[in-house]
């Protein structure tokens, strides 16, 4: 490891984007598994002969792209990327669980309140009905991923005080798990406060996904808009061709 990541003397790229370089191929080699820690700065600097301010720059280069991730206290680690099906309709926790990590949740709202214009038209309720409003910062393996806000009649949901870190697992237990939906998605980029909240930087490339799931017999029972990780996070589809199912 230490030859492949030491720095060329004939070549004119800063030192910084040759160690950026070289510890990009090695992870896509294989040679660091995604989800392993990173040798310190320390050990980085002894292995390649550079300053740790030139293998910290190195470093938050490749965190940038997001090829890596810091843990506060923990260290540097190589970032997963994350396959979502595109086609499944699950919830953050399912998929969660389903990879083999944790799902966490940071409670930013939770409150019964009335719906806005908006919310009523896509709920297809009257402005008048009740709604639980969520506010959620969704964790795995506890890290940041993603910001949800959701909007569920509250006929659905009669005890907030009950839901744990699954919605869907809450409007299950109430026979209101919903069976199809429809969703957007969307690329923008992270606000000052999405980005603090997520752990990335401002103007950081997020997929903002908008999504309106529906019951067997066809009412609307979550509207839900998310912003998530563009640095972690591929939605993938399946494709057919005419007349496969």
């Amino acid at each position: 490891m230490r030859e492949k990541l030491a720095a060329k003397k004939e070549d004119r790229t800063p030192l910084y984007l040759q160690l950026a370089r070289n510890l990009r191929d090695h992870i896509a080699s294989g040679e660091i598994d995604p989800g392993s820690a990173l040798p310190s700065e320390r050990d980085l600097s002894e292995m390649t002969g550079m300053s740790r301010v030139t293998v910290r720059k190195g470093i938050d280069q490749l965190i940038e792209e997001g090829v890596l991730f810091r843990k506060q206290g923990s260290g540097t680690f190589v970032a997963r990327r994350i396959e979502a099906p595109n086609s499944a309709l699950s919830g953050f926790s399912d998929d969660a669980r389903s990879r083999g990590e944790d799902p966490g949740v940071i409670w930013m709202l939770k409150a019964y309140a009335s719906p806005t214009e908006e919310e009523a038209a896509a709920l297809g309720i009257a402005p008048s009905v009740k709604v639980v409003r969520l506010g959620r910062v969704r964790l795995s393996g506890g890290e940041p991923l993603a910001i949800e806000h959701a909007v569920v009649p509250a006929e659905f949901l009669p005890d907030i005080d009950r839901l744990g870190d699954s919605l869907y697992a809450a409007l299950e237990l109430n026979n209101a798990r919903p069976v199809s939906g429809k969703q957007k998605i969307r690329a923008s980029l992270a606000t000052p406060t999405e980005a603090g909240i997520l752990c990335i930087e401002e103007k950081a490339e997020i997929l903002r996904i908008e999504r309106l799931t529906r019951l067997t017999n066809g009412r609307a029972v979550e509207f839900t808009r998310s912003a998530y990780r563009g640095d972690r996070y591929d939605f993938v589809s399946e494709l057919h061709g005419p007349g496969e199912h």
